[in-house]
């Protein structure tokens, strides 16, 4: 992709009950062409998902369901950009999206959690006024190859207290 700004191509995926908003950065190019979240087919984030909650995550339909039963909704910080690679780095003359409306909309969402360190950054930089709880989950990015996927699972799993698994 040239370096031309780029607006945020999805809507936000939230439901009436949903309780916890998870917030990347901005949809990586791979993601852009298959029209999705996190559908770089090495980003972890419906593998962690999938592997707290029990539920599958092969298809569109299932995340969607997955994210409704869990009472999670999936959004990015950024509302447009200008980048040159899929990288948070490569991120530059960045518009926030409008996160206090949304909030607004929908009142049941009382914690924000992030993926990443920029979009924790943005947060902070024009929302920390906000008094919404915060959480920082480990990247699901395949960039982030620091902490292995079951440490991030551990600790998706310890940070969202989502695990519906049925044991």
């Amino acid at each position: 992709m040239d370096d031309a700004r780029q607006t945020h191509p999805f809507e936000p995926i939230v439901f009436s009950d949903t309780q916890t908003l998870i917030l990347g950065s901005f949809p990586s190019i791979q993601s852009v062409e298959n029209n999705f979240y996190y559908a770089h087919p090495r980003n972890q984030f419906w593998s962690i998902l999938s592997a707290i909650t029990g539920y599958p995550a092969g298809n569109r339909d299932q995340k969607i369901w997955l994210l409704k039963e869990s009472k999670l909704g999936v959004w990015d910080m950024i509302a447009a950009c200008v980048r040159d690679n899929s990288l948070d780095s490569s991120l530059e003359d960045e518009v926030v999206n409008d996160l206090p409306a949304l909030l607004e909309r929908y009142p049941s969402i009382k914690r924000v959690a992030f993926t990443g360190r920029k979009a924790e950054a943005l947060w902070k930089t024009h929302f920390d006024y906000m008094e919404v709880e915060t959480l920082y989950l480990p990247s699901p990015s395949p960039a982030y190859a620091a902490m292995s996927l079951e440490a991030k699972t551990a600790q998706w799993r310890e940070i969202l207290g989502l695990d519906r698994r049925i044991s």
